[in-house]
């Protein structure tokens, strides 16, 4: 009998936006049971991302979600939020991974090996599927955000620093959802 060795897709969304929190999510595909479609969440549309996410759901061996909300990323920086919010999604998983496969550069200190990998989502059908799940997770929580904080069109830019917002910024002021350390909000602080 062959002997199954969970691997874990992990990916995150969030580190460029202004407001909201980083969002991971952690993904233990089924080898016998592949998900057709899977891809990099930025390359699909939002009609087929949040049709595959019950997919994945259903299908996946474990999945789990973790993040890192803005106060964590003013006080660590935005890359070590990411890797704590990519911990807390692995260490969320209902199976304990043998190895973690993480989109980009950097990795999370885990109790397993971990190979990052860069583009990732785009080859491995893991990292693609915790992709997906993030963006859709997080781009549905920024619209909700939108009618918390109206004004600053979260549902439309999902939090990114776009003209709009940042004229936002400066004319609504600073909400407790953005991050104080990123540079257009300092300056909206100071003005």
């Amino acid at each position: 009998m062959i002997e199954t060795i969970y691997v874990a897709g992990v990916d995150e969304v969030g580190r460029g936006p202004l407001a909201g929190p980083v969002v991971t999510a952690a993904v233990i595909l089924d080898p016998q049971n592949p998900i057709p479609g899977l891809a990099d969440s930025k390359k699909l549309t939002e009609k087929r991302r949040e049709f595959l996410v019950p997919l994945i759901q259903k299908h996946a061996l474990a999945w789990a979600m973790g993040r890192a909300e803005p106060e964590e990323i003013d006080e660590l920086n935005i890359l070590q939020a990411s890797l704590l919010a990519m911990k807390r999604a692995v260490e969320a998983l209902s199976i304990s991974p043998e190895h973690v496969l993480v989109d980009g550069i950097h990795a999370p200190k885990l109790n397993c090996p971990v190979t990052t990998i860069i583009k990732g989502d785009q080859s491995e059908p893991a990292i693609a599927a915790a992709s997906i799940l993030a963006k859709v997770a997080r781009d549905q929580e920024m619209v909700a955000l939108d009618n918390v904080y109206p004004g600053y069109g979260f549902a439309k830019h999902k939090g990114y620093p776009t003209k709009q917002h940042q004229q936002a910024l400066l004319s609504l002021g600073v909400t407790d959802i953005h991050r104080r350390s990123f540079g257009p909000v300092q300056a909206a602080l100071l003005s």
